[in-house]
């Protein structure tokens, strides 16, 4: 792969990540359900994928039992965020995550904080501060950026935990058991909840099926290809743009036009991630 395709690689990768926020407005199923779809479509997508590369997705283990919960409460939280308000909400709260990967990797640092660590801190409580239209519970928008917050924050932890995993483990298997197990503890809570449960019609099927396949084994395959072409830099960068694609795939498909408000909160937390991604090495 040349450095071009590498870039359209990435660009590709990050526009099927924020295209699968959609499918929390397209499938009329609860949250839960669809990332229980999302994640066993996905498995299967991944396992096909290690067997055809004919490479082993290695074994199981404490670590991926943990990521497999830590990935379905992202997950979870992210379809809630999107359900709870708008695409772009969900989206630009889940935007948060470079301050928390921040903040988590303090606990290993015994230097000063940057002036870039404030100034990436200050633009998110900026940008939440602008999209915040009134501080209660009862407003859309504050659940909305609490779940894709929270979505952030679970996806910070597994950013870091999967930075020291692969050192010792391929990126498919990786991913192939993070979503397999989150699949299993969904499947488990689900029981324990109870509840009426129905089976998906066949086009909620298929649109899991796309949103497994396409937008998550797929999404992931194009970024882990692109990283041996393009600096872990200039991806993270690029990865800062998901709530842009994602505002205007919404726009587009869904007809849930930004206003100001949104397009002034996107600003700053797209600000906030390309400030966090250009720390310098070891930092």
């Amino acid at each position: 792969m040349t450095h071009a395709g590498a870039l359209i690689a990435l660009h590709a990768a990050v526009a099927l990540f924020a295209m699968a926020g959609l499918f929390g407005k397209w499938l009329a199923l609860p949250a839960l359900a669809i990332v229980l779809g999302r994640t066993l479509v996905a498995a299967a997508a991944l396992a096909l994928a290690s067997a055809w590369r004919r490479e082993s997705p290695g074994r199981a283990d404490r670590a991926m039992l943990a990521n497999g919960a830590v990935l379905a409460i992202h997950w979870v939280t992210f379809f809630l965020a999107i359900q709870a308000s708008s695409v772009a909400i969900g989206l630009l709260g889940y935007a948060s995550f470079p301050l928390f990967v921040l903040l988590l990797e303090r606990h290993r640092a015994t230097r000063p904080v940057s002036r870039s660590e404030w100034t990436c801190a200050l633009l998110v409580v900026a940008g939440f501060t602008v999209l915040v239209p009134r501080l209660a519970w009862s407003d859309a928008t504050v659940q909305g950026l609490a779940f894709g917050a929270v979505s952030g924050f679970t996806f910070a932890m597994l950013a870091v935990r999967n930075r020291a995993l692969l050192r010792s483990r391929r990126a498919i298997g990786l991913a192939f058991w993070q979503n397999a197990f989150a699949a299993a503890w969904l499947a488990a809570t689900a029981l324990l909840v109870g509840g009426p449960l129905r089976l998906p019609t066949p086009t909620e099927l298929a649109a899991l099926a796309v949103l497994g396949a396409v937008c998550t084994a797929l999404a992931h395959t194009l970024f882990i290809a692109s990283l041996r072409r393009v600096s872990a830099q200039v991806a993270s960068i690029i990865a800062g743009l998901e709530p842009v694609y994602g505002i205007g795939f919404a726009a587009l498909l869904l007809g849930e036009v930004p206003g100001a408000r949104e397009l002034a909160g996107a600003a700053l937390l797209v600000a906030a991630a390309i400030v966090a991604s250009r720390r310098p090495a070891g930092s």
